[in-house]
């Protein structure tokens, strides 16, 4: 491909994180415990021979930048000021001390200055880092189609979330067992290039608490505040609480927008909760088809639920507790961290009534409107219902009849009436007939991408064909607008099919 002045290898590479932190001695090398640092240099592997085939127009305009090249995409290629490294990081997971973690199939590129902002270029999937355990480094077109789709949904939904630049397949076949049930078979392999403002996870603080490096943590800490938090000042305990109190604001935040768009991450560990509040590591995600509180899209975590869609604000606040717990090291009066923790749930509580005001049509959240939300999400677990396509038609009901939000339920038959009607007049009531209803159709999508939309995308991808993947990534793009030329095709509910197909119903981490 032809690379023009504008094309990824003429931006301006820095490596602010690896001048300024510790790092490994060793460039590369096997899986391996390396104390005391935050990072280790390591190259892509080589490729057999990548292709460009998802490309993301708006995050290359971010970047400045008009054309892709699928070598340097597809780790074949470093350009000159790039400086590739892995993070190291700990975490829970599933609740348990896991110890080092850390990029082990991720391998960021360098920092790119645009002149406007500052952001992180990451591919994963380009092979074996100091931190793959026993993995291969690598990742599969499955996953790398979800990870590219979602990515860049999220961010034209409004929630924070690192973002997809391109997706480049190899010619590799990868081996994969998808749901861990000792049937491994090859799949094609592919690499996503990723951004953020940084990849720093609760867990990269957790590491070196958790091995007693205490002076490895400051540093990281400065370094990030200097960087990522500007006006922030963490020599005290009172600048380092106001720090940790605004982390918690944007975690909040954004486990708020899951809440209100039907999001379930899946993997909620330590490891996996970016610093910044962005959602980060899309692996088996998945988005609530009838509303079930209780659902989680993670095979892994099918027993215990840990990771369910109703209890993500409170994995949120015990993720911060660690996160507080790591920070405790650099504080003289470390029992004022619970200052920081009672800040979160404030925080949790503000951005999920703000959530309810836009989802309902209220001017304002009131303290009898509690009961009005509760009363709303136990009828809709009474009957099977389409989340998004509920709460779309209910932004656009001219008056409180459950006829006009019959195409929401999946047994159109089965719909309590009198129960439903009886709170819809308490709503309208509540609205004065007036719901805001411009409020309600920002804040409740029209199209999300469901798991079986995806996995229509992976199934013609998987025969060469992306045009499925390029008509998603288009038509999400524009979540809130109607755009009725999709409205047979896409705007409707889950399809028997995908009811119990593994991809749509059942996820687990093999990618």
């Amino acid at each position: 491909m032809y690379v023009g002045k504008k094309s990824l290898s003429s931006l301006n590479w820095i490596s602010r994180f690896l001048d300024e932190t510790p790092g490994d001695g060793i460039i590369g090398g096997a899986p391996r415990q390396v104390p005391g640092v935050c990072w280790s240099r390591v190259n892509p592997t080589p490729m057999p021979n990548p292709a460009l085939r998802l490309w993301s127009t708006e995050m290359a305009g971010e970047l400045g930048v008009e054309s892709g090249e699928d070598g340097l995409l597809g780790g074949n290629k470093i350009a000159k000021g790039m400086d590739p490294y892995a993070q190291r990081y700990g975490g829970h997971q599933f609740g348990n001390w896991a110890g080092q973690l850390g990029d082990g199939r991720a391998i960021t590129l360098g920092e790119v200055d645009t002149g406007e902002k500052i952001l992180e270029l990451q591919l994963k999937g380009s092979g074996v880092t100091p931190y793959s355990r026993f993995a291969d480094g690598k990742a599969v077109l499955r996953s790398s189609i979800r990870e590219f789709l979602c990515s860049e949904a999220m961010h034209h939904l409004g929630v924070p979330t690192t973002r997809a630049l391109s997706l480049v397949t190899t010619e590799e076949d990868v081996v994969r067992d998808i749901m861990y049930d000792g049937r491994p078979a090859p799949e094609p392999g592919a690499i996503i290039c990723r951004v953020a403002q940084s990849f720093i996870r609760f867990g990269s603080f957790q590491i070196h608490t958790m091995s007693g490096d205490h002076q490895t943590l400051r540093i990281l800490v400065d370094h990030t505040v200097k960087h990522h938090f500007p006006g922030h000042c963490t020599d005290t305990d009172v600048g380092l609480i106001e720090w940790l109190k605004r982390i918690a604001d944007e975690t909040a935040l954004t486990i708020a927008h899951w809440m209100r768009v039907g999001f379930v991450h899946g993997v909620m560990n330590t490891d996996n909760m970016s610093i910044h509040g962005l959602t980060i590591d899309y692996g088996p995600y998945g988005w609530l088809e009838d509303f079930n509180p209780d659902w989680t899209p993670n095979t892994t975590d099918a027993g215990s639920k840990r990771y369910r869609f109703g209890r993500q604000a409170q994995i949120g606040a015990w993720n911060y507790a660690r996160l507080l717990d790591s920070m405790a090291p650099l504080m003289e009066e470390p029992e004022k961290l619970y200052e920081a923790l009672e800040f979160y749930y404030e925080a949790y509580q503000k951005h999920n009534s703000g959530m309810w005001v836009e989802k309902l049509g209220l001017e304002e959240f009131n303290a009898g409107d509690h009961e009005l939300v509760t009363e709303l999400t136990s009828i809709l677990q009474g009957v099977e219902t389409d989340m998004t396509i509920f709460f779309r038609l209910l932004s656009e009901i001219k008056e409180p009849n459950i006829d006009h939000l019959r195409f929401a339920f999946y047994a159109e038959d089965a719909i309590p009436a009198h129960e439903w009607n009886d709170w819809l007049n308490k709503w309208w009531s509540r609205v004065s007939g007036k719901p805001s209803q411009e409020k309600m159709r920002r804040a409740n999508p029209k199209y999300v991408l469901r798991n079986w939309m995806a996995q229509l995308a992976i199934d013609a991808a998987e025969k060469e064909d992306y045009s499925v993947a390029i008509e998603l990534y288009e038509l999400l793009k524009r979540p809130y607008d109607d755009q009725p030329e999709y409205d047979d095709k896409w705007f409707k509910k889950r399809p028997e099919w995908a009811r119990n197909r593994v991809g749509c119903s059942m996820l687990s981490c093999s990618s």
